[in-house]
C-alpha cells in the first residue's frame, strides 16, 4: 500500500475518533447542564408548596372548630394526646354531646393551660349560647295592616317597592331578584336572605306585603334524603349536602333541626328557612 495512501486513511480514523468523542461527551455535557436547571426549578417549585402548605396548617389550626367532630390531625397539632382525643371519641359514641369548655375538661381531662390556649377556638352552636338569653321583643313602628289588606309579596314589582315604601331601587331589584331565583317565596321569612336589606326596610315591607301565594315545594325528608335531593334545598351547596348526610347517617337520624349545628363549620342562622324545603318524618 503506497505511504500516502497509508497515512489517508490513518487521518481519516483518527477525525472519525475525534467525531465520536465530540459526539459522546458534548451533549452529555449540555444535557447535565439542563438538568441542573431543571432541578434548580423543580426545587423552587417543592420550596414554595412547602411554604404554601405551612401556612395553610397554621390557619387550619387557627381556625374555629366545634369539638364535638376534632380530627385526629387537628387534635395533635393542637397538643392533645390520643388517650384524650380517644375519650372523646368514647364520649360522643354514648350519644353525648360537649357543649362547653368546662364539657371539654371533664371529658379529656387536659390542663388549665392547654384549655386557655384552645379554647378561644372552640365554636358551639349559637343556639347553644343564646338558649338562655332573654328575648327581646321591639315594637313596631308601622301599622300592621290585616292579611287581607296586604299586597302579595310573590307578585309586587319593582316600582311598586319604590313608589309605595321608598325602598331603595337597587334594593326593591335585589328582592324581585332573589325571589326568581327560589320560583316565588315559600314564606316572608325568605326576605332576610336578601343582601343589604336592613331590618327597618324588613319590617316596612312586611307590615304591607305578605306570602299569599307561596311558591309549591315537595318538602323532603331529611332522614332519608339521598346527597342528590338535599342539593335541590336552595340553601345547599354539594359539600353541605354530603357533610349533612353523613351527619344524619352517623347518628342514624335526628330528631330536630338545631342538631344540625353540632355539624362543625354549620350555620343555624337559616334553619328556619331549611325547614320550609324538609320534614323529619
Amino acid at each position: 500500500m503506497h505511504s500516502r495512501f497509508r497515512n489517508g486513511i490513518l487521518l481519516l480514523s483518527i477525525l472519525l475518533f475525534v467525531l465520536v468523542l465530540c459526539y459522546t461527551f458534548f451533549p452529555y455535557y449540555t444535557n447535565k447542564q439542563n438538568n441542573f436547571k431543571e432541578l434548580t426549578a423543580f426545587q423552587k417549585q417543592v420550596d414554595s408548596l412547602k411554604e404554601i402548605e405551612q401556612k395553610e396548617r397554621v390557619q387550619y389550626k387557627q381556625r374555629p372548630f366545634n369539638p364535638n367532630f376534632i380530627s385526629d390531625y387537628r387534635g395533635y397539632s393542637l397538643g392533645l394526646t390520643p388517650e384524650q382525643l380517644d375519650k372523646i371519641y368514647q364520649y360522643r359514641k354514648q350519644g353525648k354531646w360537649i357543649n362547653s369548655t368546662a364539657d371539654f375538661k371533664n371529658v379529656t381531662g387536659v390542663s388549665d393551660s392547654l384549655l386557655a390556649i384552645i379554647s378561644p377556638m372552640f365554636k358551639f352552636p349559637e343556639w347553644l349560647n343564646n338558649n338562655n338569653k332573654p328575648r327581646e321583643y321591639k315594637s313596631n313602628k308601622f301599622p300592621i295592616k290585616s292579611f287581607k289588606q296586604k299586597g302579595n309579596l310573590n307578585v309586587v314589582t319593582v316600582q311598586e317597592l319604590q313608589e309605595d315604601l321608598g325602598i331603595p331601587d337597587f334594593i326593591a331589584d335585589k328582592i324581585i331578584k332573589h325571589r326568581n331565583k327560589f320560583k316565588g317565596y315559600v314564606d316572608d321569612i325568605q326576605l332576610k336572605d336578601v343582601s343589604g336589606l336592613y331590618e327597618y326596610h324588613y319590617n316596612k315591607i312586611l307590615s304591607s306585603y305578605t306570602v299569599k301565594t307561596p311558591s309549591k315545594i315537595n318538602r323532603i325528608n331529611l332522614n332519608n334524603a339521598s346527597v342528590k335531593e338535599l342539593m335541590e334545598i336552595p340553601y345547599f351547596d354539594f359539600e353541605t349536602a354530603l357533610e349533612v348526610k353523613d351527619f344524619v347517617e352517623a347518628n342514624n337520624g335526628i330528631s330536630n333541626f338545631e342538631e344540625l349545628g353540632k355539624i362543625e363549620g354549620f350555620s343555624l342562622e337559616k334553619i328556619d328557612r331549611l325547614a320550609l324545603y324538609l320534614t323529619l318524618k
